[in-house]
């Protein structure tokens, strides 16, 4: 009769755990993958541990960067915390530095960088108008004196305005393609309330183009054509970035609603892949 109690208890329990609130809202810890076969997997975090980001996989970018954005940037554990499977980024209304909020941007650079490849990203986003959350990657040469920020070239995995709050954008910039040129090259997807749920954000990265995910949708491809380095600057390595901008050059067009905060970014896993045919 105990072992039967006992038996029974456990799965009370495990009954409660699932339906809990916990388990419906945060959508972390969630192993699937839309990755295809083709794809094996090199590097990853899947965040099931707690307290700061593994300094073994991520460093932080800190200060007031770029876009005249309005938040500084910290390595905080206010600003960057990995918690109840998720890393979470979180925009605090604070006065630190000459900023009037902070948040958090974290990268690879110097610790993992890739070439080609499968970028597979699960996060839920945060909601209102001012927030600029974004998954990206520059080229490992961006430190070179010599080599421009659109030289190195930049993905842009996925960004996301909260004044416009349904679509997602992907965006390739290189030196001969960029935004200021008239050349930029992106798409978008129209998707109402994104932020409402977890979703995969993608890039497959092949020799002669870059595919762009929203779950199982293929919203966009940049094609190689072929015109050089000025066009295609991805025979070289890149690293990854996840970040939280608040306002700036694009989130902040239509100014920034200080009844949101703190707002939160949450990134459910991490999953670098590259091709069993290499």
């Amino acid at each position: 009769m105990a072992g039967i109690k006992n038996d029974i208890k456990i799965q009370i329990a495990l009954l409660l755990l699932m339906f809990s609130p916990f388990a419906i809202f945060s959508g972390c810890q969630n192993n699937t993958s839309n990755a295809p076969k083709e794809w094996i997997l090199l590097w990853s975090d899947e965040f099931d541990y707690s307290g700061p980001p593994d300094t073994d996989k991520w460093g932080y970018e800190e200060g007031i960067i770029r876009n005249k954005e309005a938040q500084y940037y910290t390595d905080r554990l206010e600003n960057a915390e990995v918690t109840e499977g998720c890393l979470v980024i979180t925009a605090r209304k604070e006065n630190y530095g000459e900023a009037a909020y902070t948040s958090a941007s974290v990268n690879t650079k110097g610790r993992f960088s890739f070439q080609g490849g499968r970028v597979e990203v699960r996060a839920r986003l945060p909601e209102g108008r001012g927030v600029w959350p974004a998954i990206w990657t520059l080229g490992i040469n961006i430190d070179d004196p010599n080599v421009s920020w659109l030289a190195c070239g930049e993905i842009d995995v996925m960004e996301f305005v909260g004044y416009e709050g349904d679509a997602v954008y992907a965006t390739v910039h290189t030196r001969d393609y960029g935004q200021s040129h008239g050349k930029g090259r992106g798409g978008r997807i129209k998707t109402e309330r994104p932020f409402d749920d977890f979703h995969i954000y993608a890039l497959e990265w092949h020799d002669n183009r870059m595919d762009f995910y929203f779950d199982d949708t293929n919203y966009f491809t940049c094609y190689r054509k072929g015109e050089g380095f000025g066009e295609w600057p991805f025979d070289l390595p890149q690293y990854l970035l996840i970040n939280l901008a608040i306002g700036g050059s694009w989130g902040g067009l239509e100014g920034i609603d200080d009844t949101i905060f703190p707002v939160k970014y949450r990134i459910d896993y991490v999953r670098i892949f590259g091709s069993k045919h290499l």
